[in-house]
């Protein structure tokens, strides 16, 4: 199968503290561009996940949730002697704090040499992320090289900002960044991530500079407001799709996925974006990244009810 939608980063398992008993830990699943293609893939998209994980039971984990998710892993390596990455959640007073043991996992040591070349070539979109270029020099060096390749070949390059300064510092972050913007068609920010990228206060300033370095549709994703969808033509809010949310954890990534999913399906921006809102809105209202992410279905009967009651 040539999967029309092809994401590169990194996923993780994840322990979450319970809250009742503090010693024990629910096990889980993470990673921003896995959340995007298993979002992506319950809309019905064809989904591939390029990456590399250790052979371990972690990494045996994550291959079974993308069998069962219908995400192609035909370029997701698996690396002997290597481990995969892992993160802890715990709760307090002050909320919830997250605890990576990432650091030499399978996905940061990821190489130019080992991307799939001609499935990129193939694919209607790439998709990447903030965090895929921030993980490791080698992650960014052929998360850099997948966008050129994908540039070259006339694939859509999408990419999520994700910004996080755990794992590489302004300075470098804002080099990188703008190196990929400037291989992206589709940008997918949030409001925190490219206020600091660039320094920039006013919503529509910082749509003029993505769009400068030739990116041809901007996403920006508002939460609760909705989003503000922007092309070099036009620009409009998409309304927010209401509900009592539980856990944003993954929503943005789940409004990637299905914004995507909806693109590659021959929607125009403002369509996806409505859609995608909803999906996103949808997944809030259950607990984790992976689980509460809607079906197609799910979504269509959520938008056809709001149409009914507008």
């Amino acid at each position: 199968m040539n999967s029309k939608i092809l994401a590169y980063g990194e996923a993780m398992v994840e322990f979450n503290q319970s809250i009742a008993n503090h010693r024990h830990y629910l096990e889980g699943f993470g990673g921003d561009t896995s959340n995007f293609c298993i979002a992506a893939a319950r809309q019905g998209a064809q989904t591939g996940y390029v990456s590399a994980v250790g052979d371990d039971h972690f990494g045996r984990s994550l291959l079974d949730l993308w069998r069962s998710e219908g995400v192609d892993i035909t370029h997701t390596g698996v690396i002997e002697n290597t481990a995969t990455g892992i993160y802890f959640v715990t709760h307090d007073a002050q909320g919830h704090h997250f605890h990576y043991r990432r650091a030499g996992s399978a996905a940061s040591l990821y190489t130019p040499q080992q991307l799939p070349r001609e499935a990129i070539a193939q694919a209607k979109v790439l998709h990447l992320s903030g965090i895929s270029l921030a993980i490791s020099e080698s992650a960014c060096d052929s998360g850099l090289e997948a966008m050129r390749q994908a540039r070259a070949n006339d694939t859509w390059t999408s990419l999520d900002t994700n910004l996080r300064l755990r794992l590489w510092p302004l300075e470098r972050a804002r080099e990188k960044m703008i190196e990929a913007f400037r291989l992206t068609d589709i940008c997918l920010p949030s409001w925190e991530d490219v206020n600091l990228l660039t320094g920039l206060e006013d919503r529509d300033a910082i749509v003029d500079q993505l769009l400068s370095y030739g990116i041809r549709l901007v996403a920006f994703k508002l939460g609760h407001e909705g989003c503000y969808v922007a092309t070099p033509q036009e620009r409009r809010m998409v309304a927010p799709y209401p509900v009592e949310a539980l856990d944003a954890t993954g929503a943005g990534d789940c409004f990637g996925g299905a914004f995507i999913a909806q693109l590659v399906e021959g929607k125009n921006p403002f369509e996806a974006a409505r859609y995608a809102n909803v999906a996103a809105a949808l997944s809030t209202t259950g607990y984790g990244a992976v689980e509460p992410i809607p079906s197609r279905a799910q979504v269509l009967a959520a938008l056809h009810a709001a149409e009914q009651a507008a």
